[in-house]
């Protein structure tokens, strides 16, 4: 019993240990790093003394900590394009893996304890969830992100359609965007809700094309920025919007078709699967079934008459 209570100890410091890790790299501040690196920037000599320490720096623990900050960012960024817009997305996110990290070892921990379950058992299976549990939001982030991608993929050719017709009506760009996301809420919903984003955006004193670029940056999608490239050269070459978003309006709805022919086609190869596994298997017992039965049937009449 007591080497199987020591066994649990020593598993469950290493993942506190771990847990703890994890939470000072995702957690962390300003790193030293960016200090000294803005101080040799505002520095006379700061050019030249970056230069000389550049090669020393790159294998110090303070490159370490400035790809540290690079991840967090990153991690940032993804939480954005999932659609967790709060200023507390990220730290609730970095509780949530910790807690899904730490939780399952001690409940183990406590029901080999209580005697529910062998310690080891319990705690073996308390590390394996909690692995689980570490890496599922990664998991959920990313399929969160491509639902909200093909929602816009969807929509966006519509809405691009209404946006010029809204414009050559005579409407200005700010109230076209107001309007379709009023026209839209029913029918994407999503879409509406981001449009009326980029008009707060553009009422706080963004450009459109600045305004785009941040709703792409949002989504990571290249529709968007291809869309927001459209509207910056329009705006910075004084050239017409509404021809534009015309063009690119067509150009999508052609993606838009192509990429139902590649689903469509990509479907003839995916039903092969389920087809193998799961219905020719049946239609064999179906068709093979009483002519087995009947053989059999044959062959132990044959042998109890001979």
């Amino acid at each position: 019993m007591f080497p199987e209570i020591s066994l649990v100890v020593i598993w469950l410091v290493a993942a506190a240990s771990f847990a703890l890790l994890l939470a000072l790299v995702i957690t962390s501040g300003r790193s030293r790093a960016e200090s000294r690196l803005q101080e040799l920037a505002t520095s006379p000599h700061g050019a030249a003394q970056a230069s000389d320490r550049i090669p020393s720096l790159a294998d110090s623990p303070l490159a370490q900590r400035v790809r540290q900050q690079e991840k967090k960012n990153q991690l940032k960024a993804r939480i954005v394009q999932a659609g967790l817009y709060r200023r507390n997305a990220t730290k609730m996110f970095v509780v949530i893996r910790i807690a899904a990290l730490l939780l399952p070892p001690v409940l183990g921990f406590v029901a080999g304890s209580m005697g529910l379950m062998p310690a080891m058992y319990a705690v073996s299976l308390g590390i394996l969830v909690s692995v689980a549990g570490t890496i599922a939001p990664s998991f959920w982030l990313d399929y969160v992100k491509r639902s909200r991608q093909m929602a816009i993929r969807r929509a966006l050719p519509d809405a691009l359609d209404v946006i010029v017709v809204c414009l050559e009506g005579g409407l200005s760009l700010s109230g076209t965007l107001s309007r379709v996301a009023r026209e839209l809420v029913g029918a994407h919903p999503l879409l509406a809700t981001e449009l009326s984003i980029v008009e707060r955006e553009i009422q706080m004193g963004r450009t459109t094309g600045q305004a785009m670029r941040r709703f792409a940056d949002r989504f990571d999608l290249e529709e968007l920025r291809s869309m927001a490239s459209v509207i910056s050269q329009a705006e910075s070459f004084g050239s017409s919007v509404v021809k534009a978003l015309g063009v690119y309006a067509d150009t999508l709805r052609v993606r838009r078709h192509q990429f139902a022919e590649e689903m469509a086609q990509k479907a003839s190869v995916k039903i092969l699967f389920p087809t193998l596994l799961l219905i020719f298997p049946g239609l064999f017992i179906v068709i093979l079934g009483p002519a087995a039965i009947q053989i059999y049937e044959v062959i132990i009449k044959g042998n109890l008459a001979g």
